[in-house]
């Protein structure tokens, strides 16, 4: 009985080990080639790389999986790369093309042909590099572009060292949306050389990638080329707000307020800086409102000024640029007393003017009234005297 016993076990344990056997056996025969023909191709678009490639041999095979593929790709000095799944066979992505592309990519297998499990091919690799041409000095430096406002884009530069005097620069630009790269049609020069570029209107650029190549020219040497990469809603100064003004509503609370910078930027994409000042002390401080309530720290506070300037906040940007101060408002505690005198003194100086020219007037008046009374006076005095002398002589 008890062998009858030991021969089911044994029975068991054959039939478990040869189904895990087997099972073993077919995940480690199910295997799955890299994609074909991977590459990164350059479309011209001074950054904007496409990354293709098609799909591995023999994979009719594996119907009944899920086919994958896992990408990953950086710049060659970049530590992280960036990582994407995707059933597509292409993908496309900025680059920064003053350095060197590296991608991998690698097939991912799912599904009932592999049991639930996932089975990865190996890897198949890519790089580009542009054409490494001209000294690194020879490139221009210290780029720096703003847009204006939301509405006029600007950019600047210095010329590369070293290079020979008829060098000349020469800027091309790109985002999602043209057919093709544009030169600059107006540049700003000096000394007969490109050193900027006002840009027209660029139509659907926000919240793109904004690709910039500015490449140069010289009969005696070659001019490295410099790749830039923007996107315009971070690089955006706004006006400085207008029109403040300082409401005080009672002996502690002030209201400040100002306009919204004109303009196509939306009211709840600006944050303000306001600088605030009582007497000898200042302070800063932020709000996302085009108002402020503050509270004054003495009621004894002679002066109240402050200034605010604008930005784009963080609900529309990533980043922006300030705008420049705005013009300072304030307000006196004693300004009624001032405008009191201001009034009162002239009104003063005119009323004892008047006063003192109608003393003179009157006294004048009195004057001349009593000297011609004096001298009508006379004439009768003398106009009886003939008279007199007259019958004087006729009695005689």
């Amino acid at each position: 009985m008890d062998l009858i016993h030991l021969d089911i076990r044994c029975l068991y344990a054959i039939v478990i080990c040869t189904t895990f056997g087997s099972t073993l056996s077919s995940n480690a025969e199910i295997k799955v080639n890299p994609p074909q023909d991977f590459e990164i191709v350059d479309p011209g678009y001074l950054g904007y790389l496409y990354l293709q490639w098609q799909p591995p041999l023999f994979l009719d095979n594996c119907k009944e999986c899920m086919v994958e593929y896992e990408l990953k790709y950086r710049n060659i000095d970049s530590e992280n790369w960036k990582t994407i799944i995707t059933k597509n066979l292409h993908y496309k992505d900025g680059f920064d093309l003053n350095k060197g592309v590296e991608a991998k990519i690698h097939t991912l297998l799912r599904g009932q042909c592999t049991n639930g499990s996932e089975v990865q091919s190996s890897w198949s690799e890519a790089t580009y590099w542009t054409s490494p041409q001209g000294n690194l000095e020879s490139k221009v430096w210290d780029m720096n572009c703003i847009y204006y406002n939301w509405q006029y884009l600007l950019c600047s530069w210095k010329l590369g060292m070293g290079v020979h005097f008829d060098t000349n620069y020469n800027l091309f630009y790109w985002y999602e949306g043209l057919d093709h790269a544009l030169q600059c049609d107006d540049y700003i020069q000096s000394n007969g050389k490109n050193i900027g570029c006002r840009f027209p209107y660029l139509e659907s650029a926000d919240y793109k990638d904004f690709y910039i190549c500015v490449n140069g020219s010289s009969k005696f040497q070659l001019i490295r080329p410099s790749y830039f990469i923007f996107q315009l809603q971070n690089i955006v100064k706004s006006l400085p707000p207008d029109y403040l003004s300082i409401i005080v509503k009672n002996s502690e609370e002030i209201n400040l307020k100002w306009n919204i910078p004109n303009g196509p930027i939306p009211a709840k994409c600006f944050i303000y800086e306001i600088k605030f000042t009582e007497d000898d002390t200042t302070w800063v401080t932020t709000t996302f409102e085009n108002e402020i309530y503050v509270r004054r720290t003495s009621n004894e506070n002679q002066q109240l000024c402050f200034l605010v300037r604008s930005r784009m906040n963080i609900y529309c940007s990533d980043d922006g640029i300030w705008s420049e101060w705005s013009d300072t408002q304030c307000w006196r505690g004693g300004m009624w007393k001032e405008i009191l005198l201001f009034f009162l003194i002239p009104f003063a100086f005119v009323l004892i003017f008047i006063v003192l020219i109608s003393c003179l007037l009157t006294s004048k008046q009195k004057a001349l009234l009593k000297m011609f009374r004096y001298q009508k006076a006379g004439a009768s005095e003398i106009s009886k005297k003939p008279f007199k002398s007259t019958s004087k002589l006729q009695t005689n």
